[in-house]
């Protein structure tokens, strides 16, 4: 079917994309400042011109045809295009005076907050930027209720989820980008009697742990790696810090995981040692996660940006300054 572009309304455009976002018709008019009617009149306009159903009642919300998915991709990037080029910021780094939210966890902060910090001083001295504990693995309710701009840490099983919505064709509500990269190792005190030999599965199993767990619970993702194992180890103590439980180990007998880029900024490394840990796990993929209505905030873009630059150089500095000792 041909289509007279000369005579598209654009403005379909937009309600056809937050559409495809949101997957529910009330939202999508919340989010344009629409009324419902409004909104289902514009879909029944762009059908007309289309000549496609574009979307069908699902449940509570609405599900894309095929031509709809086919199309949203390349209306989506158009419409950013747009916007960017057509739209001047209205985010002047050095006279902003915003606020900002990141929810993270005290290692992650130590590593970026330093050079976001950094960053902020240079370019937007009026801004400021408050920390909030992160307590999950899951920070999406936190950021739909915006009780944080942005959550960065390690989520494997949100962005796995958000993938396979992705795939499927649902709505995807929250946007990420990839931060750094690093990996788990075990922890202990240099003269730990663990030390001075190699760190086996058995040694290992046999030992007394601490725990990092955010929500508190004694159980984590070490535990699951080892229960495919047939295996499982004894925590004795639980805590909800990076730091204190390199502060524990330092002065205990207990091992513990932590991230390896970390330790370096402790304050403490000279009184540690770090072993891979006797068993295959993950890589450690720390990411930034918003929600998709901040996405096109020209404040939120320079947050973005700066997170990025702070976390290339804090990634950088802890691989070359490598220097704790990991014995053998």
């Amino acid at each position: 079917m041909n289509v007279n572009f000369r005579t598209l309304d654009l403005n379909l455009l937009r309600v056809f994309d937050e559409v495809m976002a949101e997957r529910n018709l009330t939202r999508a008019a919340r989010n344009l400042s629409l009324t419902q009617p409004a909104v289902s009149n514009a879909l029944r306009r762009l059908r007309d011109v289309l000549g496609d159903e574009l979307v069908r009642r699902s449940g509570a919300g609405v599900e894309p045809t095929p031509r709809a998915l086919a199309l949203w991709p390349t209306i989506r990037d158009a419409l950013r295009h747009l916007q960017h080029t057509l739209a001047p910021s209205d985010f002047d780094p050095g006279t902003a005076d915003t606020s900002f939210v990141l929810a993270m966890a005290d290692a992650t902060a130590a590593e970026l907050i330093p050079g976001l910090v950094q960053i902020a001083e240079r370019e937007a001295p009026g801004i400021s930027i408050r920390v909030v504990p992160l307590t999950t693995r899951d920070p999406r309710q936190l950021l739909e209720s915006e009780g944080a701009d942005m959550a960065v840490g390690y989520f494997p099983a949100v962005l796995a989820s958000l993938t396979a919505r992705g795939q499927s064709g649902a709505a995807v509500p929250f946007e990420t980008q990839r931060l750094y990269v690093g990996q788990y190792v075990c922890v202990m005190r240099r003269d730990h009697p663990l030390a001075d030999q190699p760190l086996t599965l058995d040694d290992y199993c046999a030992a007394r742990h601490l725990l990092v767990s955010f929500s508190g619970r004694p159980y984590g993702f070490v535990d699951q790696t080892l229960g495919t194992l047939g295996r499982e180890r004894r925590i004795v103590v639980t805590v909800n810090q990076f730091f204190t439980a390199g502060r524990v180990v330092a002065n205990s007998d207990l091992l513990t995981v932590l991230p390896r880029h970390f330790v370096n900024v402790t304050g403490i490394d000279d009184q540690l040692v770090l072993r891979d840990l006797p068993f295959d796990q993950p890589l450690l993929h720390v990411d930034a996660v918003w929600h998709r209505r901040a996405q096109h905030g020209h404040s939120h873009e320079w947050l973005r940006d700066a997170l990025v630059r702070s976390a290339a150089v804090a990634f950088a500095r802890s691989v070359i300054g490598q220097k704790v000792p990991e014995g053998g």
